[in-house]
């Protein structure tokens, strides 16, 4: 009869502990959202960002959850510092007046027991818009080398550049830009 109680007491503090919303910060290394883009025809061209900052929170037991993300855009890593340049002036993002991109979301949406997508407010050059990422993998699990809880994701959406005042050169350059946002994020 004891070890029947301490089961379920076990299991009780087990099932709570799930229950409970949980934060995961991300994880600078492996998070590099990037942008990809048609180049006059000739080519997909495919950048990223290198400074990300945020918080993942998530409770599975709910099926609730919210992201922040803070994008440094001065990060932006195009492979060629003269085109990094380029596109961080006031035709592109700016970034001397707008020095950093946002996503915070609205709702984190569930399919079973993983997110599917994530309905959010995305801010570039001082322009917000509602933009859903598509949530093509995700997983938490006990990192491996960290010994820490960690959650990992792939996120895309499909957004216009002329809708963030960043239009110059459509269509030759496409206005649609695919987003793509790998995540690894450390329970705090």
């Amino acid at each position: 009869m004891k070890k029947l109680a301490s089961l379920i007491i076990a299991a009780s503090f087990t099932t709570a502990a799930y229950a409970a919303s949980e934060t995961y910060n991300i994880e600078q290394n492996h998070t590099k959202p990037r942008f990809e883009y048609n180049h006059l025809g000739y080519s997909q061209q495919l950048s990223r960002f290198d400074t990300v900052d945020g918080t993942i929170t998530i409770d599975r037991a709910a099926k609730t959850g919210s992201v922040n993300i803070t994008i440094d855009a001065k990060s932006v890593n195009t492979g060629s510092t003269l085109f990094n340049g380029h596109i961080q002036g006031e035709d592109f993002f700016d970034t001397a007046k707008f020095p950093t991109i946002t996503y915070k979301s609205s709702k984190v949406n569930f399919d079973g027991d993983k997110v599917a997508s994530v309905d959010g407010d995305l801010t570039i050059k001082g322009v917000t818009k509602p933009v859903t990422l598509t949530v093509i993998s995700f997983q938490c699990m006990p990192h491996p080398m960290l010994k820490k809880d960690a959650c990992g994701a792939t996120a895309t959406a499909k957004v216009k550049r002329s809708d963030f005042n960043m239009g110059k050169y459509a269509p030759y350059v496409s206005d649609e830009v695919t987003l793509t946002i790998p995540v690894e994020s450390i329970k705090q």
